[in-house]
């Protein structure tokens, strides 16, 4: 009884696949070794990355503000310390970049923007130390329409944590105060000098009525 379901599988198998029951097993077998090989290979290789993928992908911190900080204050959110975020400012205005941190933090293109004020580098796309600052004094139309598009696409991209305190020199707003009151001393001394004139004439004067007189 049990040859009877063998022999029917067997004259099935030639049947349908035209191939003989050995033939027909062997290939059986070579597909579900190259199914298992296969499917091994690529699940290892999906395997390795998720740590690091995960890493990537765990959520940042949402943004802190900061308030009014000096530029001293502000190198200190240059990506140096992972713990901190990473912070860059444009015409005074502190954003956190934190999101774009393989561009601006440590490595990254643009790392030497971060932690600083870089409005005159940014509008003159320059890497030069000396352009790393704020000040953008002297800029053409060509430049400062160059950072206007940097203002704008970091506002819309990135949210603002602060600003870059402002030192106002106190020394040149006395320099500057001093000349107007000179100016107006000055100004006032013909009018103390008036009398002395109107006596010089009164002197001239007096002569002339003298020798009237003779």
């Amino acid at each position: 009884m049990a040859l009877q379901p063998w022999e029917t599988l067997k004259e099935a198998i030639t049947a349908y696949t035209g191939l003989s029951p050995t033939t027909f097993f062997t290939v059986l077998a070579l597909v579900l070794a190259i199914y298992y090989l296969v499917s091994g290979l690529f699940g290892s290789s999906d395997n390795h990355p998720r740590p690091r993928s995960f890493e990537e992908m765990q959520p940042l911190p949402p943004p802190v503000q900061v308030g009014e900080i000096s530029e001293e204050e502000l190198k200190a959110y240059d990506g140096a310390d992972p713990k901190k975020p990473l912070l860059m400012a444009i015409k005074g205005q502190i954003y956190d970049v934190s999101q774009s941190r393989m561009f601006y933090g440590p490595g990254g293109p643009y790392a030497l923007f971060a932690g600083k004020d870089a409005s005159r580098a940014l509008a003159k796309m320059s890497f030069e130390d000396k352009d790393l600052t704020g000040d953008i004094c002297g800029l053409g139309p060509f430049e400062l329409e160059a950072l206007q598009d940097w203002e704008f696409k970091f506002a819309s991209k990135y949210v603002k944590v602060g600003t870059v305190k402002k030192t106002i020199p106190v020394t040149d707003g006395e320099s500057t105060g001093e000349p107007t009151e000179s100016t107006d001393h000055d100004a006032a001394k013909p009018a103390e000098d008036g009398p002395s004139e109107n006596a010089a004439v009164k002197s001239d004067e007096t002569p002339s009525s003298t020798v009237a007189d003779e």
